[in-house]
């Protein structure tokens, strides 16, 4: 019988590397496009007066539309725009509003994904569930910039312009010490029949000795029928790196979509000097993720609309080039300017 061959140490090394160091290449988008494409209304009765952010596209009857934060200084609502050349987006008016009414959405409700095809050379249409859209959304419990623990809950349209607010389905109290502090970005794919729900969230704040504030890190979660959810037992599956890594303090807002076989996590890194960026990281499946070590999106020099942060991915191929959406944030809280901003794979000349 024939003995396996024993890779060479130069074989296993190079194999070693290309596990350590993914080929990121395909989606690279290394042109910024330099302005903000969608920024705060300047109507001061706006509900995105304050801020723009979290931006998700997508496509819908020949058109492409993005969903979006938008903050007036009491909570987070969600607006949605529409553009016919990615570049140029009109405001279609705001979604979903809170409900004073409504304990779980008094003061905020963010909705940050649709269900849509994740393929990513797909169109980037949604999906329908039972003859309606489904999206996901997060909720803090109290008014001011996200106070206190966020949960993730469903919400359900026909229409993409009425929601009808479905079931809560994650509570931070009911995970683990990683993210028991709140929830944040929840983003939904669905692959035979099996949904998985990526979320970032956030620990408790650390003791002075472990260098204080809170860590964020992202998890997923599974259903088949979406009203049991199960926690993957290795959560979190993307977690923060070591000492002067570009993810340290966060591995947050996880945009996930596939490739062929490939698993695609873009999601955005802060370090310990603050700065904010978006990464990648590719895997085989759902759960087992390599991180890049390139950066995707970085920030850009002073005067910039992005000089402060550049995070918050969202992505779409259209006519070969790759798009993608990022929040941009130039100054300083509380007079910072938070908007949408975008980078593609082709000059913009």
């Amino acid at each position: 019988m024939d003995r396996p061959a024993i890779p060479s140490r130069r074989q296993f090394l190079a194999s070693s590397l290309a596990l350590a160091a993914p080929d990121v290449a395909p989606y690279l988008t290394p042109h910024k496009y330099g302005k903000l494409v969608l920024g705060p209304d300047p109507s001061p009765d706006a509900f995105d007066h304050r801020s723009v952010d979290c931006p998700f596209v997508f496509r819908h009857k020949g058109e492409f539309y993005m969903t979006y934060i938008g903050w007036d200084g009491t909570g987070y609502q969600t607006g949605l725009a529409a553009s016919r050349d990615l570049v140029t987006w009109r405001r279609l008016g705001c979604i979903l509003r809170r409900d004073p009414a409504n304990p779980i959405t008094r003061y905020n409700i963010a909705m940050n994904w649709i269900l849509r095809d994740t393929r990513l050379r797909s169109k980037g249409e949604l999906k329908k569930v039972r003859g309606r859209y489904l999206g996901v959304f997060h909720a803090y419990p109290n008014a001011g910039y996200e106070e206190g623990p966020a949960l993730i809950g469903l919400c359900w349209s026909t229409d993409l312009l009425h929601w009808e607010i479905g079931d809560i389905i994650l509570r931070p109290e009911d995970g683990a010490d990683w993210e028991r502090g709140g929830l944040y970005k929840p983003c939904l794919v669905e692959e035979q029949g099996t949904y998985y729900l990526f979320y970032n969230a956030k620990s408790r704040n650390l003791p002075k000795s472990e260098g204080g504030g809170w860590r964020e890190q992202t998890g997923v979660v599974t259903s088949t029928d979406l009203k049991t959810w199960k926690r993957y037992e290795s959560n979190p599956i993307v977690r923060n790196g070591p000492a002067c890594s570009p993810d340290q303090r966060f591995a947050s807002d996880p945009c996930v979509v596939t490739d062929g076989k490939r698993w695609l996590l873009f999601y955005f890194g802060l370090d310990a000097k603050g700065k904010a960026r978006d990464l990648l990281a590719l895997g085989d499946d759902p759960y087992h993720f390599t991180k890049s070590d390139q950066i995707l999106i970085d920030v850009g020099p002073p005067g910039t609309v992005d000089s402060t942060y550049a995070h918050k991915p969202s992505v779409i191929v259209h006519q070969g080039d790759l798009y993608h959406y990022y929040c941009a944030v130039s100054g300083k809280y509380p007079n910072e300017v938070r908007g949408i901003s975008v980078a593609r794979s082709r000059p913009w000349t």
